[in-house]
């Protein structure tokens, strides 16, 4: 009877909080609030018309992501993601999102999901939009990896997202590619529904470095004379 009186219940209402924080990233990975810049309690409360204590939280919670600074003396800025910092989160995404795709594929995944992504972005809708083509990239990408199968992997490149998305916003600042990786997209999917999991992890692989190696040159950051990267990146 408890349980069948909880199916009826209708979900609890989204939290101020919640609330807050959804709509700061949004505006952080659609590049309308941009890297460095001082995110003020009262301005963002009075633009989304709440109080400065959820905004507060939700700072705080977002610094927790990654996507936030917080200064005791500064306050709350957009965090600027340095060369050294990209190329360490997307050194893991190449070790662990390739890895969960070929799994995925090997496991027999449906793919459905990522195929309605890029049909999304092939007739129109947010090809030409880089708020829309930020979020549809992070959809596709989960949609390749949420199959393989392995919850505690999943975790891990979800935890990854908010990182790897800003670095994305950041880099398409600096290089606005996104319609041309809509191809490596298709090409990956494409190997990843015919059943070609090693295909479809080699793709994916050079996809994510080269992402990063096209736009490491303008972040900031110290770079070694030989080879032009980040002390300490790959």
């Amino acid at each position: 009877m408890a349980s069948s009186a909880s199916a009826r219940r209708p979900p609890p209402p989204v939290s101020r909080t919640d609330f807050v924080r959804d709509a700061i990233k949004e505006s952080i990975l659609s590049g309308e609030f941009e890297p460095g810049e001082t995110l003020v309690e009262a301005e963002v409360g009075a633009l989304l018309g709440v109080s400065k204590t959820p905004v507060r939280e939700a700072l705080r919670i977002l610094a927790g992501s990654g996507l936030v600074t917080m200064s005791t003396y500064k306050g709350a800025a957009v965090r600027v993601m340095d060369a050294e910092s990209a190329y360490a989160v997307y050194d893991l995404r190449a070790l662990l999102e390739p890895e969960a795709v070929r799994r995925a594929v090997e496991r027999g995944a449906d793919f459905g999901e990522a195929r309605q992504v890029l049909a999304e972005v092939d007739t129109g809708s947010a090809a030409a939009d880089r708020a829309k083509a930020s979020l549809t990239n992070r959809l596709f990408h989960r949609a390749l990896y949420s199959g393989c199968g392995n919850p505690l992997l999943i975790e891990i490149l979800d935890g990854l997202r908010d990182q790897a998305a800003l670095i994305t916003a950041t880099g398409w600042g600096i290089s606005p590619t996104w319609q041309g990786e809509a191809g490596e997209h298709r090409a990956i999917l494409t190997a990843a529904e015919s059943g070609n999991a090693r295909q479809a992890e080699h793709l994916l692989r050079k996809h994510i470095t080269d992402f990063i190696d096209r736009i490491a040159f303008g972040l900031p950051g110290e770079r070694t004379a030989e080879t032009g990267d980040p002390k300490g990146a790959r």
